[in-house]
């Protein structure tokens, strides 16, 4: 269930349960999906939407947040983050938090992610992903690499801004050889502003 379906129906628990003991458990459960909705969307709007009040860069934390927000707290995946300056670009910081997701789906029972970026001539960006089964759709690959030469699909929507947004910045994606365990994402931008 969703989040937000989950809002609905504690909010409809809530309104006819008389139980203190099963009101105080329906507020923790709306507390906990009211927190989980907040971090996707701030997530989502860091990494597809304008990302505003941030100016022309964003704060690393910010993005950090909003990709552990995103990540969750069950454990299920290890961030590691290795990203050395304080601001990145807006279209910097999109073009991380997206191969981030990418590579975050594609670790479908868990794992480590490292996530890492440095300024310096241009910005540099390194994802990589370990665990004991990497999964990545072959159009999701293929959009990284190449752009969206067949149309872009709602599965394909995120690999496309990425390459988009790397392509406009003067760089390229590179992703590692298939591997059943390891998946490694790569783009150096020329200009990321």
């Amino acid at each position: 269930m969703s989040p937000v379906g989950a809002l609905n129906n504690g909010i409809e628990l809530l309104a006819d349960e008389q139980d203190p003991d099963m009101r105080d458990r329906c507020m923790e459960l709306l507390s906990d999906s009211a927190r989980v909705t907040a971090n996707k969307l701030k997530f989502f709007r860091l990494a597809f939407g304008a990302a505003g009040g941030f100016g022309e860069a964003v704060d690393a934390n910010e993005a950090k947040a909003a990709l552990q927000g995103l990540l969750g707290s069950d454990g299920k995946i290890e961030l590691g983050w290795m990203v050395g300056d304080a601001k990145l670009s807006k279209s910097a910081t999109k073009l991380l938090l997206n191969l981030a997701l990418i590579a975050a789906d594609a670790l479908v029972r868990g794992g480590r992610l490292d996530v890492g970026a440095e300024n310096g001539s241009g910005t540099e960006i390194a994802i990589r992903a370990e665990g004991p089964r990497i999964v990545i759709d072959t159009a999701i690959r293929d959009t990284l690499v190449s752009g969206a030469e067949e149309g872009v699909e709602a599965r394909t929507a995120g690999a496309w801004l990425a390459h988009s947004l790397a392509n406009e910045a003067g760089g390229s994606i590179q992703l590692s050889q298939p591997s059943p365990e390891i998946l490694v994402i790569g783009v150096e931008l020329k200009h990321a502003g």
